[in-house]
């Protein structure tokens, strides 16, 4: 049976719930990773999810900042919440389920931004994001015997030169620089990754999943990056189907400047 995932930087739960609730109507994928959230889980709209049929919701929020939400039409069988940096930043989350025939772990992560500046020495978010992603290195695909694993979420950082709309302009922008793009792809060789989409797209293909508030016409101008991304572990790659980019909700009524990805895996 085909099982579809999505990762959603969402940028306010409550603010944007309406193109939420459209994107599950019309889509409707069996698991949901929400980023940024920006909600206290007390206040999360738990209602609104079941009235859709996403019964599960697992939650890891504060109040105006960061926040992860796995949305889900299938139960989870377990939720860790870890605190990367030991900061207390909401910003990981993971659930394991049954889909089809297969245990599933699903990771659902908001990397720091990083700030203006790369350099560490002059810009504590920029450390903060490296410590980020140096921790996240051991999160691993095959940490538990026959659980399948999938990573999601905006990783704010597009390793490849067709993850942005210019390798030659951005190397020196905070999400494409050498050092933060080699960090991201250690993640993926030491925690025995692949990197779903661009298993499914081919490398000469530009790919963005995100452009800029600040363009006046984001369409026109395109300077997108691939922030947000869809990993599974090796044995999940012979089940993949499909990937899909939904770019059009870029133009949406009030849209995140994310736009939703989803994988479909034939288990």
């Amino acid at each position: 049976m085909p099982f579809t995932i999505a990762t959603w930087n969402i940028n306010s739960v409550r603010l944007r719930l309406p193109i939420v609730e459209h994107f599950l109507r019309t889509r409707q994928p069996d698991v949901l990773c929400l980023q940024e959230t920006k909600c206290p889980n007390e206040f999360f709209p738990h209602a609104a999810f079941h009235a859709l049929g996403y019964d599960h919701v697992a939650i890891h929020g504060q109040k105006g900042y960061h926040g992860v939400a796995t949305i889900s039409k299938l139960p989870f069988e377990d939720i860790v919440r870890q605190d990367f940096c030991a900061i207390g930043d909401a910003r990981h989350l993971s659930v394991r389920l049954r889909a089809g025939g297969k245990r599933l772990r699903v990771h659902n992560f908001y990397v720091p931004a990083g700030g203006d500046e790369p350099d560490r020495t002059i810009n504590v978010k920029f450390g903060h994001k490296l410590d980020f992603i140096e921790e996240m290195r051991l999160t691993n695909a095959e940490a538990e015997p026959g659980v399948s694993s999938l990573l999601l979420g905006d990783l704010n950082i597009a390793p490849f030169e067709n993850d942005v709309w210019s390798h030659k302009q951005m190397i020196r922008i905070v999400s494409h620089t050498p050092g933060e793009c080699e960090g991201l792809l250690k993640i993926v060789a030491d925690g025995n990754w692949v990197d779903l989409m661009r298993a499914h797209f081919p490398m000469e293909e530009k790919v963005f999943t995100w452009w800029s508030y600040r363009a006046k016409d984001w369409l026109a101008s395109n300077r997108g990056r691939r922030l947000d991304h869809i990993w599974g572990s090796k044995d999940l790659v012979p089940h993949l189907a499909d990937v899909t980019v939904l770019s059009e909700a870029r133009g949406w009524e009030r849209p995140s400047d994310h736009v939703p990805v989803l994988a479909t895996l034939d288990i």
